[in-house]
C-alpha cells in the first residue's frame, strides 16, 4: 500500500434494478433499494434508497419516486447519477479533507448494448469515478458463488435479478454463450398485480406485490414445506374501498407460470448453444442459481426437472453478484475479462 493509497477509494457496485449494493474493503457498506424521490417543483432529490422506497406509491402530486434502472439498464440518467453519488456518500458520512479518487468496478447485464454500457460508465464518472471497469453479471455471480472462472471447466450460471435474468456458460475467464432476457423479479411482481386484479377484483401496489412474492411466492404447486396463507390489503375495484384477500402459494405459482416458462426456455436455449465438451462439464457440475429471483420457492426444483440437471442455489443469492464484483475489484489487474 503506497503513501497516497488513502487518496484512492476502491469500491465495487452491483447496480441493480431493484437494489444497489456497494462493497468497500471487502465489506457490504451499502445495501439500498434503487429508487429516488424527487420534488417536482424544484427538481431536487429529497430521498434515496430505503427512505425513498417508503414513499413509493404513497406520494402526493409534488413528489414523485423514480427507479433509475429498468430491465437492468439505466432508464433515467440524471437520477441514476445522483443515486450513485448519494449512495457513495453513505460509505463514509464525514467529508474528507482530500476527496479520494474513486476506482470502481460495476456489474452490467450481459445482453447490454454499447449505448447502455456507455450510460453506466458516464453516470459513474459524473458521480465522481476516476477509473471505471465493468463486469458482466453472470461472471460476477460465478465468482461470488465461488467458481474458479479461469479454469478450463464449463459452468452454467443463472442470475435472476429485478430487471433481467442472465444465463451464461463460463469457462477460461470468458462467457462462452449467454442469454439475457428481460423477465425477472419485476415481471413476477407485475404478474401478481395482474392476477389480483383479474381474480380478486382488487388493486395492489408494487410494494405489496413484492411482499406477496416474498411471503407466498412459489414456482411449483407441490412444495415440501409450504408457506402459510397470506392476507393482502388493497383497493376494491368495484366499490373503491379498502379490502382484504387471503392468498395461498398455489395461486401465486399459477400466476407466475408463464414468466417462469420463459426463463426455462432461455435456459434450454443457452444449453443448446453450449459446445459439447462444456455440456459434459455442466452435466457433472450442474447449474448454479443466484440473484433475488432464485429465492422463489421451488424454482431450483422446477429448473432441475426441466433440464434434468442438478441445480444449486448460491449461499447468499441476493449478494452473490456484489460479492463477485468485490473479488473482481481486488483482482483489478489480474482479471483480464474486466471491461475497460
Amino acid at each position: 500500500m503506497g503513501f497516497f493509497s488513502f487518496l484512492t477509494k476502491e469500491i465495487a457496485i452491483d447496480l441493480g434494478t431493484a437494489n444497489t449494493i456497494i462493497i468497500h474493503n471487502d465489506k457490504v457498506v451499502v445495501d439500498e433499494p434503487s429508487i429516488v424521490a424527487i420534488d417536482r417543483i424544484t427538481g431536487k432529490i429529497i430521498a434515496v434508497g430505503k427512505k425513498a422506497m417508503l414513499m413509493h406509491g404513497k406520494t402526493h402530486e409534488n413528489i414523485k419516486t423514480i427507479r433509475p434502472l429498468k430491465d437492468g439498464v439505466i432508464a433515467d440518467f440524471q437520477s441514476a447519477e445522483y443515486m450513485i453519488r448519494e449512495m457513495i456518500k453513505m460509505i463514509s458520512p464525514k467529508k474528507p479533507l482530500f476527496p479520494p479518487a474513486l476506482k470502481m468496478v460495476i456489474c452490467i447485464p450481459s445482453g447490454i448494448t454499447e449505448v447502455e454500457e456507455r450510460a453506466v460508465r458516464d453516470s459513474a464518472e459524473q458521480a465522481g469515478a476516476k477509473e471505471v471497469k465493468l463486469i458482466h453479471e453472470p461472471m460476477a455471480a460465478a465468482i461470488g458463488i465461488g467458481i474458479d472462472v479461469l479454469e478450463p471447466t464449463g459452468n452454467m450460471v443463472i442470475d435472476i435479478g429485478g430487471g433481467t435474468s442472465e444465463i451464461a456458460v463460463i469457462a477460461l475467464g470468458g462467457i462462452v454463450c449467454n442469454k439475457s432476457i428481460r423477465i425477472a423479479g419485476d415481471e413476477f411482481n407485475q404478474d401478481i398485480e395482474e392476477h389480483m386484479r383479474k381474480q380478486h377484483n382488487i388493486t395492489i401496489g408494487e410494494r405489496t406485490a413484492e411482499r406477496l412474492k416474498i411471503e407466498v411466492g412459489a414456482a411449483i404447486q407441490d412444495l415440501d414445506n409450504p408457506p402459510e396463507d397470506f392476507a393482502v390489503q388493497g383497493r376494491d375495484m368495484l366499490t373503491g374501498t379498502p379490502r382484504e384477500v387471503v392468498v395461498n402459494y398455489k395461486e401465486i405459482a399459477t400466476c407466475l407460470d408463464k414468466s417462469i416458462s420463459k426463463i426455462e426456455a432461455a435456459v434450454l436455449n443457452a444449453l443448446e448453444m453450449t459446445p459439447p465438451e462444456l455440456c459434459a462439464d455442466i452435466y457433472r457440475t450442474g447449474i448454479y442459481l443466484a440473484g433475488g429471483g432464485s429465492m422463489l420457492r421451488g424454482l431450483d426444483k422446477r429448473i432441475s426437472m426441466k433440464t434434468k440437471l442438478p441445480v444449486h442455489v448460491a449461499e447468499d443469492p441476493l449478494r452473490a453478484v456484489a460479492r463477485g464484483t468485490g473479488i473482481a475489484l481486488k483482482n483489478y489487474d489480474k482479471f483480464t475479462f474486466l471491461i475497460k
